[in-house]
């Protein structure tokens, strides 16, 4: 996608504090801690009936397959460098779409969901917070964790936005329509509480959707770029008060002008780098 490109241009031109690493590829076993091995095998083969491809939302081609792959790579790359230096961002990421079996919502692989097991299966951290502020509910996150107790889910989402048939979070907090800045910040500060007062987590996996904009064409709250500024230290803020490394990923965004979506995110990785050194994993 486009704002990608521009996100990683803008970046690299403007931000040289920061270091841009290329994504790693992400092999069958890996992607298979959170997803059937059959679905991998028919994504791989190009084996995706149409409707399939369908709810994914664009076609198959080698090259789909091959990004999807980097984009879960660059998010368990942001895990071990966050884990090791603090705090790591990855430029696209955030595929809370994706369930087990299947792709939707432009989603593939569900990024967060395979690097939270893999930062377990390689005795990084024990226990991670998923930390969901994309507009949309993270539904395949949701489903994919349903009974792991050593994953905590959190999605501040549009309650009459897709998906229309939500999954249950460990904590779901549904939006009405316009909500605005000092709405949505109380119910982050009240959703981030009962996180901690339910959970200790080692590790957070931010999606740091840019949906939520006043100006996105998908998105149907009102924050401004103050308040997505606001709602990103808050997360930062308790992390680092807690001394918990974050990994971060874009996640969504659909701005009637692309700018404002690539200026939300890039807004997130300032405020990300201004918390300590900051290794950014490009897929």
């Amino acid at each position: 996608m486009q704002k990608y490109r521009m996100l990683r241009d803008a970046v690299a031109s403007g931000m040289p504090t920061v270091f841009l690493e290329e994504a790693p590829h992400t092999t069958d076993g890996v992607l298979a801690l959170a997803h059937h091995p059959h679905y991998i095998h028919r994504v791989t083969s190009g084996a995706l009936s149409s409707s399939e491809q369908k709810a994914i939302g664009f076609p198959w081609s080698l090259e789909m397959v091959e990004r999807s792959r980097r984009s879960a790579g660059a998010t368990i790359a942001a895990c071990r460098a966050a884990i090791a230096e603090g705090t790591a961002v990855n430029l696209a990421g955030g595929t809370h779409h994706a369930h087990a079996d299947r792709g939707e919502g432009f989603c593939v692989f569900n990024d967060a969901a395979i690097a939270a097991r893999l930062m377990q299966a390689e005795r990084r951290v024990s226990r991670v917070a998923i930390v969901d502020l994309d507009v949309h509910q993270g539904n395949g996150t949701a489903s994919i964790l349903a009974n792991d107790d050593s994953v905590f889910t959190l999605s501040l989402h549009g309650e009459n936005n897709y998906p229309f048939e939500k999954a249950v979070s460990d904590l779901d907090v549904a939006l009405p329509d316009e909500t605005d800045d000092e709405s949505y910040l109380e119910q982050l500060a009240s959703s981030l509480a009962q996180m901690f007062s339910r959970f200790d987590p080692q590790l957070i996996i931010y999606l740091a959707g840019a949906d939520p904009h006043e100006g996105d064409r998908l998105g149907r709250l009102k924050l401004s770029m103050e308040g997505l500024a606001a709602r990103d230290r808050m997360v930062l803020d308790a992390a680092q008060a807690r001394g918990l490394p974050v990994a971060l990923a874009m996640a969504g965004g659909y701005g009637r002008r692309i700018d404002d979506t690539v200026a939300v995110h890039r807004q997130t990785v300032s405020i990300a780098a201004s918390y300590c050194g900051v290794r950014l994993e490009t897929a």
